[in-house]
């Protein structure tokens, strides 16, 4: 008796299932939108979604790092306002002032005369 009553219940789920299907099938030819156009729709509006979200988050990353940075530019303003940064101030140099450093360093009276060998010349052929 059990095994006929599994065998109905087996039969019942078996065409249920197949009935099932069959509707879905003549659901489909009968609404063709909810079978193809709401999946495309759905998927193009969550994927729009999703790609906000990605975009949002790269948005968010790069704000980060603008933020680091300046924080980097702040700091080194308020290190040049002590004295590391700042601390090279080259003096007002005149023109004359070079000349005469540059005389005192070179002699241009006594030199001599070097011969600069040319390209061809270093090699016998």
């Amino acid at each position: 008796m059990r095994q006929h009553q599994k065998t109905s219940k087996l039969a019942a789920n078996t065409t249920k299932a197949q009935s099932s299907a069959l509707s879905f099938k003549r659901w489909g030819r009968k609404h063709p939108f909810i079978r193809y156009g709401l999946p495309m729709i759905s998927l193009t509006v969550f994927g729009a979604v999703g790609l906000g979200h990605l975009l949002q988050g790269s948005k968010d990353i790069a704000k980060v790092k603008d933020d680091q940075e300046w924080e980097i530019i702040q700091t080194r303003k308020a290190l040049s306002r002590t004295g590391p940064v700042d601390a090279y101030k080259p003096k007002k140099i005149s023109l004359e002032e070079e000349l005469k450093t540059l005389q005192e360093k070179v002699d241009i009276n006594n030199y001599d005369y070097k011969r600069i060998p040319r390209p061809n010349e270093g090699k016998s052929g």
